[in-house]
């Protein structure tokens, strides 16, 4: 699959000055990579890597680092433990290159960190498949579109994998909503309302705006008119700021096409779904 490469994701950081014989020993042999020379030496000169220091240990001192507003200092914490397997180190440096924070927005790197992450065999229920359920997301939605002047190009049936793997592995409500939505446009896979509806009704239970927003306008339009409005009306006082113009938009056409009768009852059921939920 494009990109998904498992050459060193690290950059060089220059020369060396002033660093341990044994701290770059013990980077050289358990690293292998020149990239990595750099992000020891910085640090080192910051004292942050002892001889024995843990991937572990290393990845605390970024994230304070981080919280601190030293993201400089953070990102070679991050990096100096990812390449030690540190997945919660991994997924900062994805997530800092996909948003630009600290470092200079670089999609292609953040998909490979993302890869990398996808590719461990992490057990649903363990405290770290948050980490993979996201990074199959991510992927999916690189997939999705692909990343000019990268060679991840546009493939979505690849991206309806990940999707996958999110949705049903890991029970992610955001990849449960995406393969709702590929099942209902028959993007990435062969177009099925029925199992469209059951991935929305799934993310829909745990509370996902858009899937209830959608799922009510896929009940609105089969017959459903009450219960597809008042989903579509709960789904909108819910939702995020960045969602609420395509569900209002999508909920106040189905109000103009409902009757007063419905209308009442709709507002009436959205009212009791804010309060008990979505069942």
């Amino acid at each position: 699959m494009p990109g998904l490469a498992t050459s060193s994701m690290s950059q060089p950081r220059g020369s060396l000055s002033q660093v341990s014989r044994l701290v770059l020993f013990t980077l050289a042999l358990s690293c292998g990579f020149t990239g990595f020379v750099g992000s020891a030496r910085a640090l080192d000169e910051k004292k942050v890597v002892e001889p024995g220091s843990s991937p572990w240990d290393v990845f605390k001192f970024g994230f304070s680092a981080y919280k601190s507003g030293h993201k400089d200092q953070a990102v070679e914490a991050y990096r100096y433990a990812a390449e030690k397997g540190q997945i919660g180190a991994q997924w900062k440096l994805a997530r800092m290159y996909a948003e630009g924070d600290g470092v200079g927005r670089d999609d292609y790197q953040a998909f490979r960190f993302f890869a990398e992450i996808a590719r461990q065999e992490i057990e649903p229920g363990s405290p770290e498949d948050t980490y993979v359920s996201d990074a199959l997301v991510a992927l999916a939605r690189y997939l999705r579109t692909g990343i000019p002047g990268s060679p991840v190009t546009a493939d979505p049936a690849a991206a309806s994998d990940y999707y996958m793997r999110a949705a049903a592995t890991y029970r992610n409500p955001d990849a449960q909503f995406e393969v709702g939505k590929m099942y209902l446009r028959g993007e990435g896979v062969r177009a099925n309302v029925r199992q469209a509806g059951r991935w929305l009704q799934l993310a829909a239970e745990k509370g996902h705006a858009g899937a209830q927003a959608t799922l009510g306008n896929l009940l609105f339009h089969s017959g459903k008119a009450v219960r597809g409005l008042a989903m579509m009306t709960a789904a909108l006082e819910r939702a995020k700021p960045s969602d609420q113009p395509w569900i209002r938009g999508m909920q106040e056409e189905a109000f103009a096409l409902a009757g007063e009768k419905d209308r009442r009852n709709a507002i009436l059921m959205a009212q009791d779904l804010l309060t008990k939920g979505t069942k």
